[in-house]
């Protein structure tokens, strides 16, 4: 091989109808095969008519390049494949011998939605950011951030915050949720957030007693100490009616003995019509 074929670049030329990323991770996981060559891979993305295809390939033509391309369009991925055979350019379609062989198999065509595959990669992702922001804002660990969370929950011990802030997030919430401490004020940075986002949680007497008894049989700890007691439960309740009772605009949920799903619903419904949210992000 002559030092100047060494040298020779090779251009790929990547077109989508949406981000070419279906057809940039398959070209990178083939071109490890082929080390030693010098590879320009040009993009491009969110094409949309024929004229675009026909500009790129006259390029592709002057460079002596290849086309990969993937569109979810029947007629996008046609005029690319005439195109690219007047020209004697070198192509490959990544996406549609596989949607053809899908309508064989399914015995149904597709839906030819343009980046399917990124919007549920955005879901995916949206999500797993909703969790990991829920997590590091769990029980007030941090109020850093407070004012990015799409809900916040506020409440004493045991009134299910965690729970419902986790199931939330699971849907795309990115949740925090600030105790209520007998005694303690309440952070200054709760009310420099939009208001409207901050949830207020209670929960009746004799449910909590029963269920801070459980905890502490669970790990072992005194049944009988303050943290159960019905004395200090009615301070700590008393406190936390008191707060909501100075701010009307949190809306106040009684957890007892409803079922989390249930109420994460009814959370989610006001949230929604207070943000002017649309109906989709409902469950």
């Amino acid at each position: 091989m002559t030092k100047e074929a060494e040298q020779h670049i090779y251009t790929l030329f990547i077109l989508s109808d949406s981000t070419g990323e279906t057809a940039v991770t398959m070209i990178r996981a083939a071109l490890a095969q082929y080390d030693e060559k010098e590879i320009n891979i040009l993009r491009y993305k969110n094409i949309r008519n024929e004229d675009q295809v026909r500009s790129i390939i006259d390029e592709c033509f002057e460079k002596r390049g290849m086309i990969a391309y993937t569109f979810a369009s029947p007629t996008l991925r046609q005029k690319t494949a005439d195109l690219c055979f007047e020209k004697s350019i070198p192509s490959i379609d990544f996406l549609g011998p596989l949607i053809q062989t899908f309508d064989h198999f399914f015995g149904v065509p597709s839906s030819k939605q343009v980046g399917a595959l990124r919007q549920t990669n955005d879901l995916y992702y949206k999500r797993i950011e909703a969790i990991e922001y829920t997590v590091r804002h769990d029980d007030g660990k941090t109020l850093n951030e407070l004012d990015k969370a799409d809900i916040v929950l506020v409440g004493i011990s045991r009134t299910s915050k965690t729970p419902l802030s986790i199931f939330l997030s699971h849907k795309g919430w990115k949740v925090a949720n600030v105790p209520l401490v007998l005694g303690s004020p309440l952070p200054e940075q709760l009310f420099k957030i939009d208001q409207r986002k901050i949830v207020g949680l209670i929960i009746d007497i004799d449910s909590l007693q029963r269920i801070r008894k459980n905890r502490l049989e669970k790990f072992g700890q005194d049944r009988g100490g303050e943290y159960a007691s019905i004395q200090h439960i009615l301070k700590e309740i008393e406190y936390a009616e008191g707060i909501y009772k100075q701010n009307k605009r949190w809306p106040v949920f009684n957890v007892t003995e409803r079922a989390l799903e249930e109420t994460a619903s009814e959370i989610v419904r006001i949230i929604a019509s207070r943000m002017g949210l649309p109906e989709s992000v409902l469950f």
